[in-house]
C-alpha cells in the first residue's frame, strides 16, 4: 500500500513527526520560476536553443493556467479515494474532462507564431487533430506508450495535461497523512512517476522530497533510499564536477535505476525539471554506467521505438 494517504477533510489528519509528507504546487509562482531557470541555465550551454524553447513552453503553460481556470468539486473523488486505497487522481482511473484539450489549443496557438520550423508541422498536426485522436493520443501518453504517440508531440500534450492535472491536485480540500508502507516511487495523488528528487532547505530544510512529473506535488521520501526500489545498500551517488555539485544522480546497485536529486543549500535557484533537462551530460554518463533512468522529464520522452 501507499505509504502516503490523501484523507477527507473530515478524518483527521495524522502526520509522522513534523514532516509534511505532501506538498501542493503554487502555480502562481511555479511556471514563471521554471521559465526563468530554464533561460539562466541555457546561457552558454551547448543545448541553449532547447532550453530556451522549453522555456517558451512553460511561460504559455502559465498564461494557459491564467486564461483557463479550473473550479471542480472534488469532495466525491476523495471519497472514492480512501475506500478503494487510490491516489485520488490516478491517471489510469481518473474521468478527466475536455479541459485539458482547451489547454493545449492555448498553448500551440501561442507558440505557433514564433516556434522552430521543424516544430511548426507538429503544432499544426495537433491543432487539426479530432477531440477523439487528442483523447487517445493522452491516453496511449499517460499510459507511457510513447511509440504510438511520437517523441515530437509528445512535450505539448504533456504540457496541457499537466496543467490539468496540477489545476485539479492543488484544489484538493482533503490532507496527507504519512503511513507505515512502501511503494513511495509514484506520485500520491495523481500514481505518475517524480521527474527528480529535491533536498529543500526553508520550512523543509534537509528533506527530501520527489516532484512529480504530471501534477507537480511533491511527496516526502527519506533521504538515503532508492526512489525506486527503497532499498538502502547500494547507493551511490554521482556528479560532473565535484561532491558539493547541487545537481547529482543518485543510482541504486539493488535495481539498476538512478533519479537526479538536486540540493537547495547548493544552489536555492534549482527547479526539477529545468535542471534535469540541463544536465543530459549527467544522464549519458549514467547510461555508460549501465544504470536506466526511473524518472520522467516532460520535455526528454523517449522515441518509444
Amino acid at each position: 500500500m501507499s505509504s502516503i494517504r490523501i484523507v477527507p477533510p473530515g478524518e483527521v489528519a495524522k502526520t509522522a513527526g513534523a514532516i509534511p509528507p505532501l506538498l501542493f504546487a503554487n502555480l502562481k509562482s511555479l511556471y514563471s520560476r521554471r521559465a526563468e531557470r530554464l533561460r539562466q541555465l541555457a546561457e552558454s550551454h551547448p543545448l541553449g536553443d532547447y532550453l530556451l524553447f522549453a522555456a517558451s513552453v512553460v511561460e504559455a503553460q502559465q498564461n494557459a493556467h491564467h486564461d483557463h481556470p479550473l473550479t471542480i468539486d472534488l469532495t466525491g473523488v476523495l471519497e472514492a479515494s480512501a475506500s478503494s486505497g487510490r491516489a485520488p487522481l490516478a491517471v489510469k482511473y481518473f474521468s478527466r474532462s475536455a479541459h485539458w484539450q482547451t489547454l493545449l489549443a492555448a498553448i500551440i496557438a501561442e507558440l505557433k507564431p514564433n516556434a522552430p520550423e521543424h516544430v511548426q508541422p507538429v503544432l499544426e498536426s495537433l491543432s487539426k487533430a479530432s477531440a477523439q485522436e487528442l483523447e487517445d493520443l493522452a491516453t496511449a501518453l499517460l499510459a507511457g506508450e510513447i511509440a504510438q504517440v511520437g517523441s515530437d508531440k509528445a512535450p505539448f500534450l504533456w504540457a496541457a495535461l499537466s496543467i490539468y492535472w496540477a489545476q485539479i491536485a492543488t484544489q484538493i480540500p482533503g490532507k496527507a497523512r504519512a503511513e507505515y508502507g512502501e511503494e513511495r516511487y509514484n506520485c500520491p495523488v495523481c500514481d505518475s512517476p517524480p521527474v527528480a528528487s529535491v533536498v529543500h532547505i526553508g520550512t523543509e530544510t534537509g528533506l527530501r522530497y520527489l516532484h512529480c512529473s504530471l501534477c507537480e506535488s511533491e511527496w516526502h521520501m527519506v533521504r538515503v533510499k532508492c526512489s525506486n526500489c527503497e532499498q538502502t545498500g547500494h547507493l551511490n551517488y554521482w556528479s560532473l564536477d565535484t561532491e558539493h555539485a547541487a545537481v547529482k544522480a543518485e543510482s541504486c546497485g539493488d535495481c539498476g535505476s538512478y533519479l537526479k536529486i538536486l540540493y537547495q543549500d547548493k544552489d536555492q535557484n534549482v527547479e526539477p525539471v529545468a535542471d534535469d533537462l540541463a544536465s543530459l551530460i549527467l544522464d549519458a554518463k549514467m547510461e555508460g554506467e549501465n544504470f536506466a533512468r526511473s524518472g520522467v522529464n516532460p520535455f526528454l520522452f523517449p522515441s518509444g521505438e
